[in-house]
Order: structure tokens, then C-alpha cells, then sequence
């Protein structure tokens, strides 16, 4: 054997592990694709991932009738894998509000890519029986060095890539590296196959496109945000967290995080007074305040206004939004500077952890999480953690939690007053007309009796004992319907949601 040869399995082995992590990946990122821009449940992760693996069995299967040129079909397979898997997130980004049907896309884009993905193992399993070395230990490398790369990207996804890199960096990243695998192998084994020369320039423009998305991926990122938002975007920021995007039309200033809107600066009191104030201004000696999520400050600007509030407690995953309206000039002049207060201690921790290992009891306590679109969520809203949350909360407390819209999505409004109800609070269901949103619904909890407020803050806008005996009142097209209990195992609040709002949104 040649010297040539001798060094090839070697550098076949160490591309299994590349082309291994960077197949993965692609998965995941169609996988987290899906979920964001159609809805994140397991339903997308299913059918991505189904899709996915199909796609790479159609693949396993075509390499059968690929008979020369083992390595130079190797080389432009990975530059196709690079080039597909690297564009595939700008392009579903791009055209997400452009193109009518998006499904067919975004599942062409991941079939594409799974066929080619599943013509690089099957190839170098091949290349490497040319080289004579025995079937069981070509069988036990290369799958060794397959499934350690899928480890490794399915560790570093989740904690290194989505939160540092984003989706559209990360697929040009790992793109560049399928291609890169293409070059070096243009480079070792140049004078060993057919149109090496080609397949040499061919990598390195492509990889030189690829870096070129890479370096520019923010601005990609904002330019397809520019085509899915109406208003002129004025912030945007990737947390590990969440995509979180600021928009201004004249006066009016918008939050989305991953999409949604959670707020417009014109109509937000309403929403935030009708949170908090009539369940604190029922409790005129309420001192300890606890707030889950509203990292905004819009709610602990409300509590604020009390004078028997002493310390407020605010706990809210992601330390980039609270740093945002707490620096930011504009939006903390929204808030009015209340995330600066010396009553407020924020609490950076994801909610169901924190809230299993509190002792300490509240008197009010606001729960203004996003709406129950995925299961990371979802489980915000179940029967175990409404169990924890009767715990912390003081015998003559109250507990108060926006639950999506009575109108829009009666069953998941409702799944959240029955939930409540089913370990034990008594529940005060309500809701208002918030412009930017619709009809908005909020549930008040709590373990004995509740009193309504006769007088309300004479500086409030619009919240008042009138308005508040009228929130109380459901129509006939928003009456009580009968749902399940959403529990920690099933989730079926997220179900309910996403059937619900998907009517709406749907073309």
C-alpha cells in the first residue's frame, strides 16, 4: 500500500466524526426551525426528524448506484451538504413570509439535505473497502466515529451554538465545515481521482460564500425581520433564550420575543393595570410581592404605586431582557426606572426550579409568563407547579395569572382556571380589551375569600371598581367550556393553545 493510502483511512475516520456532528446539526437546526416559525410542540420536532431520517435512508439507498469515483463523489456531495445545510436557515428566514406555501419548502430544504447526508456514510464505508482492511473493523470505526460526533452535537447545540452563535451563524459555521472536509481532501489526495483540480475550486468558493454568510448573518437575520415586521425595528438581540426584537411607528414601541408580540408601549397600562390592581388593591396591607417573569418591569411598575408594598421579588429566566429595560433609556423610561427600585430583587432562574425551593411566603404574586406555546412553557402552566404555587402563597393572599384570550382560545383559557381549581384555589376568572392584542384574559387565585376593591389608585387610567365588576361579566361567546386538567405529563394546555391560536393565524 502506498503512502497515499496509508494516511487516507485515518483522514476518512476523522471526516466521519465531521460529517457526523455537522448532519446532526443541520437536523437539530431544521428541528428548531420548525418550531419557531410554525410553532414550537412535538409535533414539528417529530415530523422534522421523521422527514430527516427518512431522507438519509432514500440516500443510503441511491449510493448503491454510485460505482467510480468513490472519493470524487464524496468530495461533491459534502460542497452540496455545505452549501444546502449552510444557506438552509438564511433561506427559510427570508422567505418565511414571502413564499405561500412554506411547509413545502421548509420540508424540500430538509429532505434535500437528509439525502445527501445519507450518501456520506454508505461512500466512506465503501472508500474504506477499497483499502482492504476487514468489514467488522470498518463497520466498528466508522459508526464509533459517527455516533461520537452526533453526541457532541447534540451537546453543544443546545449549550454553545443556539445561544452564541444563533441559527443562521451556526448553519453557515458548520456548513463551512462539510466543506472544508471537500478541500482537504481535494488537497491530500489530488492526483488520485478525476477532476481534483474542479472540485479544489469549486470547495473554496463555496467556502468563501459560506464565510461570507457567516460574517454577515446578523444582517441577514435583520433583513428577514424586516420582512416579517410591519414597523420600522429599532433593537434586535438573540439571548440564550429568545429572539428578542423592538419596533417603533411614531409613538408606538413593540416588544416580540421569538416573534410574538408581548407588549405595544400605546396599550400595555391596560393590559398591566388589569394584571395587578385588582388583586393587590384587595389586599391593602400586602407587603411581600412576588413577580414570575415580567422581566419588561411593567408589572413590578404597577406594584410600585402601592405604598404597603415593601420588597418585591422578581424572578425571570433570561438576564438579557431585564439588562435591556433596565439600561436602555427608552424602554426604561416605560418602566419607569422600576427595575432600579431598591424594593426589587431580581432573581435570574428558571421559574419551576426556583419556585420548588422557596420557603418563604408571599402576599401578592403576579404570574406574566408568555403564552403556552411550547412545553418549556407549558409546564409553567400545569398542575404541579400551580401545587408550588398554592404553597408560597399567604392564607389571605392573592395570585393572579394572564392566561392568553377567552375569546380566541377559550379552551386554553379556561384549562387554566380548571387547573388552578384542581389543587385547590379558588379562582376569580376576568377579562379586557387591549387593542394591540384583543380580548385578554387573566385569572385571580387564591385559598379563602375574595373581596373586591370599593376604591381603586386615583392615578391609574383605566382600571377602577366599574371597570373591574365588567372585566368580571363573560359574554356568551367567551362562556366556561369543559377541559381537561393540564398536567406535567401530557401538557394538553399546549394542545388546546396551539389548535386554538393555529385557526387564526392560518392563511
Amino acid at each position: 500500500m502506498s503512502t497515499t493510502n496509508a494516511r487516507m483511512p485515518s483522514l476518512l475516520l476523522l471526516s466521519v466524526f465531521a460529517v457526523a456532528t455537522c448532519g446532526l446539526i443541520y437536523e437539530l437546526i431544521a428541528g428548531t426551525l420548525a418550531s419557531y416559525l410554525l410553532g414550537d410542540s412535538v409535533t414539528q420536532f417529530s415530523t422534522v426528524i421523521g422527514v430527516y431520517l427518512f431522507s438519509m435512508g432514500i440516500g443510503s439507498y441511491l449510493s448503491k448506484f454510485l460505482s467510480r469515483n468513490l472519493l470524487a463523489w464524496f468530495i461533491q456531495i459534502e460542497i452540496l451538504v455545505g452549501l444546502i445545510g449552510g444557506t438552509s436557515s438564511s433561506i427559510l428566514f427570508l422567505l418565511f413570509d414571502v413564499v405561500e406555501s412554506f411547509r413545502v419548502l421548509l420540508y424540500l430544504l430538509i429532505s434535500l439535505t437528509g439525502i445527501l447526508v445519507g450518501l456520506e456514510i454508505p461512500l466512506l464505508m465503501r472508500i474504506l473497502d477499497t483499502q482492504q482492511f476487514a468489514f467488522k473493523e470498518i463497520v466498528s470505526k466508522v459508526f464509533t466515529f459517527d455516533y461520537i460526533g452526533a453526541l457532541l452535537a447534540s451537546i453543544i447545540f443546545p449549550l454553545i451554538l443556539v445561544p452564541y452563535l444563533g441559527l443562521i451563524r451556526t448553519s453557515y459555521f458548520f456548513g463551512m465545515l462539510n466543506v472544508i472536509v471537500a478541500w482537504v481532501m481535494c488537497v491530500q489526495y489530488k492526483g488520485t481521482f478525476k477532476w481534483a483540480s474542479y472540485l479544489q475550486f469549486s470547495a473554496l468558493a463555496v467556502l468563501l460564500f459560506l464565510l461570507g454568510g457567516f460574517v454577515f448573518s446578523e444582517k441577514i437575520q435583520s433583513f428577514a425581520e424586516t420582512l416579517a415586521y410591519h414597523e420600522k425595528i429599532i433593537f434586535t438581540k438573540s439571548s440564550p433564550y429568545q429572539r428578542i426584537v423592538l419596533t417603533r411607528n411614531n409613538q408606538d414601541i413593540r416588544l416580540y420575543l421569538n416573534g410574538n408580540l408581548q407588549f405595544s408601549s400605546l396599550d400595555e397600562y391596560r393590559y398591566h393595570e388589569a394584571l395587578v390592581h385588582p388583586g393587590l388593591q384587595s389586599l391593602p396591607k400586602a407587603a411581600n410581592v412576588l413577580v414570575l417573569g415580567g422581566g419588561d418591569g411593567l408589572a413590578v411598575r404597577e406594584i410600585l404605586k402601592h405604598p404597603s408594598v415593601q420588597q418585591i421579588t422578581l424572578v425571570d429566566l433570561d438576564r438579557e431582557m431585564t439588562g435591556l429595560f433596565t439600561r436602555n433609556p427608552i424602554l426604561s423610561g416605560l418602566n419607569q426606572q422600576a427595575l432600579r427600585s431598591p424594593k426589587l430583587k431580581i432573581i435570574h432562574a428558571d421559574a419551576f426550579q426556583w419556585i420548588k425551593n422557596c420557603r418563604q411566603q408571599f402576599d401578592f404574586i403576579v404570574i406574566d409568563f408568555p403564552d403556552p406555546s411550547s412545553y418549556s412553557i407549558g409546564k409553567l402552566y400545569t398542575n404541579t407547579f400551580y401545587r408550588l404555587l398554592h404553597s408560597i402563597l399567604a392564607d389571605q393572599g392573592v395570585a393572579v395569572v394572564q392566561s392568553t384570550s377567552p375569546f380566541v382560545a377559550p379552551q386554553s383559557f379556561w384549562c387554566v382556571d380548571n387547573t388552578l381549581q384542581s389543587v385547590g384555589f379558588q379562582t376569580l376568572p376576568y377579562h379586557t380589551y387591549v387593542p394591540s392584542f384583543g380580548d385578554w384574559g387573566y385569572v385571580m387565585a387564591f385559598k379563602g375569600h375574595f373581596q373586591p376593591a370599593q376604591q381603586y389608585l386615583p392615578s391609574l387610567r383605566f382600571v377602577n371598581a366599574e371597570s373591574f365588576d365588567q372585566m368580571r361579566h363573560f359574554p356568551k361567546d367567551m362562556q366556561r367550556v369543559n377541559t381537561e386538567v393540564n398536567r406535567l405529563n401530557n401538557q394538553l394546555l399546549v394542545h388546546y393553545f396551539e389548535a386554538e391560536w393555529g385557526r387564526v393565524s392560518a392563511p
